[in-house]
């Protein structure tokens, strides 16, 4: 099990730790980390591991069997043993685009209320697929919804619900091909706004900014038809 340092901070960018295993496709298992694994159309980590015997580049992170995280590093060759003390750097200002867009993706599922069928998150721009028969009439309106929440800087949260309360709460859950994991007793699900201030709450197991604020402008690129029912939207950050 991996203690998931990105979950308590994500504002985290280095931590030390141990190496308590090796994947056979030559990851290294941690025992914590703050490099946060692919999921949820999220991209997993990217950063720098060092130790006493020398350092490596790490390319991406991925969930392993039992609740392990695995760096993998960017080129094959000299990898810290199990039991190696190492120190990890994450790629901030990689890791900090993924969470604006997050974050803003948040908020396009509010002025787009839809089902999801599909989505991914880039450090630059993401998008989401909706279960949307004909395209929006005005996607300058929609813009400007948008960037008019963003502008409120809403606080981003979290809140714990388990299995049995999100059963009786389905409108929470907006994406149909993506389901919340379930077995582990509690669900967290991400909060913007607050009390009356409130606009979004759903769950997601992935990284995000502070408060809406640190988003900044952002503008709506193609919507794209994707099949029958499906309509693809780009959001991509100004800067």
């Amino acid at each position: 099990m991996t203690r998931m340092l990105f979950r308590d901070d994500p504002y985290r960018t280095e931590a030390n730790a141990t190496v308590v295993g090796h994947t056979p496709e030559g990851g290294l298992v941690l025992d914590a980390t703050v490099f946060y694994p692919q999921g949820g159309g999220q991209p997993g980590d990217s950063g720098r591991i060092e130790w006493a015997g020398g350092s490596v580049d790490i390319a991406t992170t991925a969930k392993t069997g039992e609740g392990g995280i695995a760096l993998f590093p960017a080129t094959a060759g000299h990898v810290p043993p199990v039991g190696a003390a190492v120190t990890q750097t994450l790629d901030w200002g990689r890791r900090h685009g993924h969470m604006r867009v997050h974050t803003a993706l948040h908020l396009l599922s509010v002025v787009i209320p839809l089902p999801v069928t599909g989505g991914s998150i880039g450090a630059g721009k993401g998008r989401l697929d909706f279960d949307m028969a004909e395209a929006p009439g005005d996607k300058a309106a929609l813009e400007d919804r948008l960037n008019a929440m963003i502008a409120r800087d809403l606080a981003v949260g979290e809140d714990w619900i388990n299995e049995a309360e999100l059963d009786a709460r389905p409108e929470l859950v907006k994406t149909m091909s993506v389901q919340p994991p379930r077995g582990a007793g509690e669900i967290r699900l991400i909060r913007i706004g607050q009390g009356a201030s409130q606009v979004d709450l759903q769950p997601c197991g992935g990284t995000h900014v502070a408060s809406t604020g640190e988003i900044g402008r952002v503008r709506l690129g193609k919507i794209e038809k994707k099949g029958r029912q499906n309509r693809r939207v780009t959001l991509h950050l100004d800067a």
